[in-house]
């Protein structure tokens, strides 16, 4: 006699249908929104260079202070995730940064700018991990890499949008990058979109003993791929472990090699792209060329997203995340030996163009290696570290430029680039794999075993 499909067995045998679609498109638009404030203030911080005469010390806190927000952000975020929720975490999320990015136009002053962006910090570095989590949670194991990469491509659209809203608003006037922070404020108003129509994740559900919410939702999903519903067994509800989970025996040398990757990408991609058209513009280019550079580097981003999301599949997450780390360490150094205009555009896409593929990589390999109850936290654990690196690299660029310029600069990034290389081989190779089929000290959440 065969044995009844678990929920999540359930999930995994579907194909591809219009409600994988939505939830992709619906946590990806967070996604873009998201990424549209964190490239709007390296615009911002251009602009105001200019009007308020700001040091280079203060406008590497106006960069880093986000980043601040954002490792406590991503670090509460998972385990809020995992105590109450995917779904409502999210939506959360959404309203805190966008209400905050939307008060931010009104700032009278570099403290009160500084305040906001923490403030805004908080939303942002929550909602990255919980999004990945709860979609990883209902992709289909054949293709989840594919479809969390995919999530992470709205990422450059996201920043395209802030690069855009950088070339034509922020120049426009001297209330230009007010407006343009004003535009951000549009994730408060799609919070109420996220919680309305995104389905909460099953895994979830069930660990939490609500199994009648849980089979609505599969259900949901069998329906829009034609594909008859059948009985499951009942799942145990478990408690989230906690943080202290992360470094028990069976999980801490993942965990270790996890961290070393995000500090060493969060590093080199934030102190490279939110100084970009600050440090063109001290190279000579006017502020609307610089800004018009940047947007043609940022759309460099689209084509990398994609090659990762094939190769992330037919290679495998830790392959393709090593070589596309690789290939930003290339493009870094190049960028840093570049000469001339065309050699700044070429190098600067080719960078891009790498070190998002390797954003999605990361972003697909992350929720995989933890149990159901601990995914949430360990994805936000993993970011909140990163972003310890991202509060640190705008406040190492102007020491750097000091000691040898745009050369010293990128040339650093690349050698980050190549620690976060060698620590993505410590990382498992889960392609293709159930969730928590593999996954060390993993409770059973629903297993037929």
């Amino acid at each position: 006699m065969t044995s009844p499909l678990t929920r999540a067995q359930r999930l995994d045998r579907l194909p591809y249908t219009r409600e994988h679609g939505r939830l992709v498109v619906g946590s990806g638009m967070g996604w873009a929104l998201d990424a549209m404030d964190v490239g709007l203030i390296s615009f911002v911080m251009a602009a105001l260079a200019v009007q308020w005469g700001l040091s280079p010390t203060e406008l590497s806190w106006i960069g880093s202070i986000g980043f601040a927000g954002m490792a406590l952000g991503a670090t509460l975020g998972g385990l809020l995730a995992d105590r109450f929720g995917r779904r409502q975490v999210f939506a959360l999320t959404l309203l805190v940064f966008g209400l905050a990015t939307g008060a931010a136009a009104l700032s009278w002053s570099v403290g009160a700018l500084l305040v906001f962006r923490f403030v805004i910090g908080l939303g942002l570095g929550a909602e990255l991990p919980v999004a990945s989590t709860l979609v990883s949670e209902f992709a289909p194991a054949r293709i989840r890499g594919r479809m969390v990469v995919l999530l992470e491509a709205f990422w450059a659209v996201g920043w395209t949008l802030s690069a855009l809203i950088g070339y034509f608003v922020v120049p426009g006037s001297d209330d230009g990058w007010r407006w343009a922070l004003a535009l951000g404020a549009a994730p408060a108003l799609y919070a109420v979109v996220v919680r309305r129509g995104l389905p909460e994740s099953v895994r979830f559900l069930e660990q939490r003993g609500r199994t009648e919410e849980a089979e609505a939702a599969v259900r949901r999903f069998e329906s829009a791929a034609g594909v008859a519903p059948v009985d499951s067994p009942p799942a145990r509800p478990v408690a989230s472990p906690g943080a202290r989970a992360l470094w028990g025996a069976a999980t801490r040398n993942r965990t270790v090699a996890l961290w070393v990757v995000w500090f060493s990408i969060n590093f080199a991609y934030y102190g490279a792209f939110v100084w970009l058209p600050t440090l063109l513009f001290n190279d000579g280019f006017s502020l609307v060329k610089s800004f018009g550079y940047t947007l043609v580097i940022t759309l460099a981003q689209l084509p990398g997203y994609a090659a990762a999301a094939v190769l992330i599949e037919k290679w495998g997450r830790r392959p393709t995340l090593v070589t596309f780390l690789l290939g930003s360490a290339a493009g870094a150094g190049m960028f840093a030996a570049a000469d001339g205009d065309t050699a700044v555009l070429v190098t600067g896409m080719v960078l891009s163009f790498f070190n998002l593929g390797a954003w999605g990589a990361l972003y697909a390999v992350t929720p995989e290696i933890y149990p159901t109850a601990l995914r949430a936290t360990g994805a936000g654990a993993a970011a909140g570290f990163g972003r310890l690196a991202s509060i640190a690299a705008p406040l190492c660029v102007p020491p750097l430029l000091g000691a040898g310029g745009t050369g010293m600069v990128f040339g650093a990034f690349a050698a980050f680039f190549v620690l976060g290389s060698l620590a993505a081989l410590g990382l498992p190779e889960l392609r293709g794999r159930a969730l928590d089929s593999e996954t060390p000290s993993a409770e059973p959440a629903g297993s037929s075993a």
